[in-house]
Parts: C-alpha cells; structure tokens; sequence
C-alpha cells in the first residue's frame, strides 16, 4: 500500500513540505553549542576575545548578512562557508585567512552532528505520519550538511523526499525549487502546503508558486504575515491537519 493510498481523500492536504533549520532542528541551540566547543578547541579566548557571547554574537551578525547575500546570489557558496569566519575575525583585528578557513571547516564538520529539535518535534511527526500525510523536507542547506543533520537528529526516517538548495540548483524563494519538490514528489500545488520560519524564503516562495503556508513564528514576532496559518508552536499543527 502506498502512502498516498493511506490519505483520506476528504483531506485538503497530501504533501506537507517542512523547512529545517529554525523550524524543527533548532539552528541557534545547535550552532551556539558547535561556536562554543570551536571557541575552546582554537583558544580563542587568548587570540581573539576572552567573551564567547562577544564571539558569538559578531559571527551571528556576519553570518546573517552574508547568508542573505548567498541568497540573493551576490556571492558563492564557498565564499558564504568561510567568509563569516574571516568577516569575524576582523573584527577583532585578526587577518589570519587560514584560521578562518580551519575554522569553517570544523563548523561544517561539527554543526550537523548536534541533534536539539524544538520541543513536540517528534510527537508531531508521529502525529501527521500516523495520519497519512507525506512529509518532505525543503531547505535552503548543503546537501551532505543537511542530510548528516536529519541522521544525527533522527529525523530523516519521517520524510519521504529531501529537496536541498544544492541538488535543485534553486533556492527558496524561488519559484524553480518549489517546482522542482512537486515534481519529485508527484505533488500539485493545490494539495501542498509549506511550513516554515522564514517569511521571505518559505512564506514569500510558496506564495510565489501558488501554494498555502504556515508561518511557525517560534520567536512570536509581531509581523502581519501573508500566509494561510501562523503558530507559535509545533503542537499547534494539530489544529490544522
């Protein structure tokens, strides 16, 4: 029996398409944990600043800017994956580009061996599998760092198709990747839905092809967001499917 044979006809939706980092795999708990330990391991502390919140919230900064700039395709993957460290260290005075780039390549290894989910994660996957819907994944992420994150996490077992930035050679939001996840799924846009954190990658993209959403607004911000639901909470998902 297929999964698709599982779903009730009467439901609106089959094809549930979730973001990852931010809306289920908690991206600020598992990225703080990852600086930290690389803050120790390079003694940062004595080269760079004795305060990791110091650190930290300078790499936060650069990184947020550049990821919009990789985005908005003004720079390369691999200038986005070490520059953030080098941008980082500038700040502090320090002009060491293999640092940097040492540094980068421990984030990369280590980000997507930590596992922090946000809470009803599970319990909510169990619940729409249980149901019948099919799940997929669709990240703006590196294929490999993605799919170690979804194995560290114990998350890859609930999605039936993982549609990454890199393999579709799109990014959220695009109107090209969400084509290219209904197609890999088989699905049409009018019994899919997006659910995501993100308003300009998952809220504005789905909406640029046609498809509703669900903003998850874990950080309750005070946004008029233009998409079909909005929770603050996992669990509230329930309420909806």
């Amino acid at each position: 029996m297929t999964k698709n044979s599982k779903i009730p006809a009467e439901l609106k939706y089959r094809h549930l398409f979730f973001d990852l980092d931010h809306t289920l795999w908690d991206f600020e708990t598992n990225a703080r944990d990852c600086l930290s330990e690389i803050f120790s391991d390079y003694s940062l502390e004595k080269r760079v600043t004795p305060s990791f919140d110091e650190f930290y919230s300078i790499y936060h900064h650069h990184n947020a800017l550049l990821w919009s700039r990789f985005e908005k395709g003004f720079i390369t993957v691999e200038e986005l994956k070490w520059k953030r460290m080098w941008r980082t260290l500038l700040d502090f005075k320090i002009a060491d580009e293999k640092l940097a780039r040492d540094m980068s390549a421990s984030y990369l290894d280590l980000l997507p061996t930590k596992s922090k989910v946000f809470d009803y994660t599970f319990e909510i996957l169990n619940y729409l599998t249980e149901k019948g819907y099919e799940l997929h994944l669709l990240t703006n992420g590196f294929e490999k760092t993605q799919r170690r994150k979804l194995e560290s996490s114990n998350l890859g077992k609930y999605f039936d198709q993982v549609i990454t930035s890199e393999a579709s050679n799109s990014m959220k939001p695009k109107k090209e990747i969400f084509d290219f996840a209904l197609k890999a799924c088989d699905g049409k846009v009018e019994n899919s839905i997006m659910i995501g954190d993100n308003l300009d990658a998952d809220i504005a993209g789905a909406r640029n092809v046609g498809m509703d959403s669900i903003f998850v607004n874990h950080t309750h911000k005070e946004i008029a967001a233009q998409s079909t639901f909005e929770i603050s909470h996992l669990k509230e998902l329930e309420n909806i499917f």
